[in-house]
């Protein structure tokens, strides 16, 4: 995505929201609950993060409860901090392969990144942040989102990693 927004020129608006949220109002599940979808999916996966140079390592602690993560992204958005915290949880899960079930894992997280992790976990347990998650949760799941990533240009959906050439296709046209 930000190579992306680096070539085009265009910005990304983060809309975190809570994915067992988006599956639960639109009867989805993870494709990990299928088992022999879910071991293909981690290895394309692996595929796709060699294909554009991210880093990925399957994170053994998976699945992660996200809830109080994404309730911090949703108190965070539109303050200072708020992309680092994003890329902090993203790599930490995602690279580093750390238990971020666990608030004291996720606290030295969030200060190895220079952020606060004790003001965060404050905000993230607000009832502004709670508000915020479940309004953004809403506001996907009317706009046809039923799982992530998914992206909006203009009206247009397109959902999927494997489909970031069709959003940028669309940022140009």
């Amino acid at each position: 995505v930000p190579e992306i927004a680096a070539r085009s020129g265009a910005t990304f608006d983060y809309q975190p929201f809570l994915l067992g949220g988006v599956f639960k109002a639109t009867g989805n599940s993870s494709p990990v609950m299928v088992p022999a979808k879910g071991r293909w999916m981690l290895g394309d996966l692996g595929r796709w993060a060699k294909r554009h140079g991210t880093p990925f390592n399957m994170n053994p602690n998976f699945p992660i409860n996200t809830l109080t993560l994404m309730r911090g992204a949703a108190g965070l958005k539109g303050k200072p901090g708020f992309e680092r915290y994003v890329d902090a949880v993203f790599d930490a899960i995602w690279k580093d392969r750390e238990n971020m079930n666990d608030a004291a894992v996720v606290a030295e997280v969030l200060y190895a990144a220079g952020l606060d992790g004790a003001a965060i976990a404050e905000i993230a347990n607000s009832d502004e942040a709670k508000a915020a998650l479940k309004d953004a949760t809403e506001r996907a799941v009317e706009r046809g989102a039923f799982g992530a990533p998914t992206f909006f240009i203009g009206d247009e959906m397109h959902f999927g990693q494997d489909r970031l050439d069709f959003v940028e296709e669309a940022i140009a046209a």
